[in-house]
This record gives C-alpha cells, structure tokens and sequence, in this order.
C-alpha cells in the first residue's frame, strides 16, 4: 500500500515538472521568439499609441495584427519590466522579439510623416494632400490658413496664405496641429526668399506683387530655363497697363472659385467669365496668388531679363517650350491655345 502511494506520489511529481518545464519553455518561446524569422517574411505594422493607451490596449492590437504572438504575456513582461508607453507612431516588424519592441516603445522614436508638396499646388490642394498623408484634416489647415492673427504676424496683405505654402518636402511629426503645420510651410518660405537677391528687403506690399505674378508665372512654365523670359513677357505687359492674359488665371476660376474639372483647353467662353482674377478682362495682377510657387518662379520674377517679348504660346513639340514673340500677328499663328495640366494631377 505504502509502495503503491510512493509511485502515485513519485508520477504527481512527475507530471507536475513536466507541467512546470512546459510552461517555462512555452513562456520563453512565446515572449523571446519572434512571429517571422526575418524581416523579409516579417508582417509591418505602424503602431499609433495616443495619450492615454494602456498596455493592454497595445497588447490586443499586436497580437490581433500579428506582430506577437500573446497579448496575455506581452501585457506580463510589460507590467514586469515596468514598461513606460509613449504617444507616438512607431513601426513594428514581426521579426522583433518582445525586448526590441519594448525599446521602441518606450524611446519615443516615432516614424515622421513624410509629404512632398509639389510646385504650384494651390492652397486647397496642398490641404488635401496633408489629410490624404495623415498629417491633419484638410479643414483644420484650411482653417488656419485664413487665421488673421498668424497672417498679421507673417504680415500678409491677403485674407490667406495661399502663395507663402514653399513647395518641398517635409517631416511632420503626428499629431501636430493645425498651426504647427503652416509654420513650417510658411517659415520654409521666409527662408528661401531670404536666399534671393532682391526680395529679402521689400516690403510687405512688394513682396505680395512678387508672389502673385510669381504664382502665374509657376503655372505657365514647363522648361525651366523659360521662366524668367514668361517672367519678363507679364512684367512687359504691367509696364503697358495691358491684361497679362494669362490662362493660367481662367484655369484658377474654373477649378478653385466654381469647382469645376481641370479644362483640355479654354474655350472663348471661358475668357469671359466675371472675375477678379480674369486677366483677360482686367490688367494688372489679380487679387491674389493662383498657386504656391517654387523657388525657381519666384526667382524668374526677381531677376526678369529685359526682352522685347510681350507674348508667349506653347509650340506644340511635346516638350513644354514657348515660343516668344513680339507682335500680335506672330503670335496668333503659332497654333491653337492650350493649357497646362493642373498641378498635383
């Protein structure tokens, strides 16, 4: 009897090391082994932890997306090693064991979000282009942007800061708001003005004039050593009192004020719509910016070379290049009128 509960009692120990051995190798596999072997079977996955997210929460959303393989000791190893979860967007691998996601977790390396921000987008396009990438809601900047506060500050004669966005690329941090955003923009703008000859000491009024016809000149060059002469044509026709008859600024009325598709062509039609910013049927420069233009537009209208030149017509080769010319009659037999495809599309 005495033998029979020595064996019973010898299997019970027995079983409950092997119990014990299988729970400390099970515990180790799953919190030091990785999902994947190596990153190039590895699963990605960008982890947005907002202000307030337990490790719980972040337990559940890896495990659910594969980059661990138990919430259960995820959430133990963290509340052991007393893990400190910072706000942020961090990029996860499956192929990370438990310690290396924990490092990320807690170093606040958060991913930037990348944006280039392409010349001669306008202001409600580069706003779109921010909410597509994350970065903040189109309406937030649009907002912001018309801040009369921030644009007394920059000392912008203008109800918007369409035209002062600098075209570049740029590394957000999440999270950041609406004015945090457009300083960045905005400040990249001083900086660059502040690099060409000329514009750095105008005044606030000057600096818009060159803005606005740099705005149009941005939309109407394709070859970029055919700016400042575009540049010189319009700086012509302001001289003369004459209409800068730009289509560029139809191709604004239609697609930014009445919100229509991008034209193949203008049409005569088109020339005469009841704008401001219609160059066709008012001279001088229209109320505003058309567009945000780059470094090299703002540097054709600062440098503008003297030419004959008081018109400028796309010739047709494929290529984007103008001809010039000085008469009227030159210049309507050159071909049919066309437009640039708008930027960003």
């Amino acid at each position: 009897m005495i033998r029979k509960l020595l064996i019973a009692c010898l299997v019970v120990f027995l079983v409950i090391v092997l119990l014990g051995v299988g729970a400390i190798a099970t515990w180790w596999f799953v919190s030091k082994t990785p999902v994947a072997r190596d990153e190039v079977s590895a699963v990605s996955y960008k982890l947005e932890v907002p202000v307030g997210m337990g490790i719980k929460a972040v337990a559940s959303e890896l495990e659910e997306q594969g980059i661990i393989r138990s919430k259960t000791v995820f959430y133990l190893l963290a509340r052991r090693e007393s893990l400190q979860l910072k706000a942020g967007v961090y990029p996860l691998l499956s192929s990370m064991d438990t310690s290396e996601i924990f490092s990320i977790l807690e170093s606040g390396r958060q991913e930037n979000l990348v944006v280039s921000i392409p010349e001669g987008l306008t202001l409600s396009k580069i706003a779109s282009l921010l909410e597509e990438n994350d970065v903040i809601s189109a309406q937030e900047f649009l907002t912001v942007t018309r801040n009369p506060v921030l644009l007394a500050e920059y000392e912008i004669p203008a109800p918007s800061f369409e035209g002062y966005l600098f075209p570049d690329t740029y590394y957000f941090s999440p999270g950041m708001d609406g004015e945090s955003v457009l300083r960045m923009l905005v400040d990249n703008f001083c900086r660059k003005i502040s690099q060409i000859g000329d514009l750095a000491d105008l005044s606030a009024d000057e600096l818009f004039d060159v803005v606005r016809l740099a705005s149009i000149v941005e939309r109407e060059y394709q070859v970029e050593s055919e700016a400042p002469l575009i540049a010189s044509v319009f700086k012509n026709r302001l001289e003369k009192n004459i209409g800068l008859y730009s289509c560029a600024t139809i191709v604004y009325i239609i697609t930014e004020i009445e919100g229509r598709p991008h034209p193949e062509i203008v049409t005569n039609k088109d020339l005469k719509l009841n704008s401001p910013y219609n160059t066709y049927m008012w001279s001088g420069l229209p109320p505003g910016p058309i567009s945000n233009p780059g470094f090299v537009a703002l540097d054709a209208v600062a440098h503008a070379p003297d030419t004959p030149y008081y018109y400028f017509r796309v010739t047709g080769k494929g290529d984007g290049s103008h001809h010039f010319s000085e008469d009227f009659q030159e210049h309507i037999e050159v071909g049919a009128m066309q437009t640039k495809r708008a930027a960003g599309n």
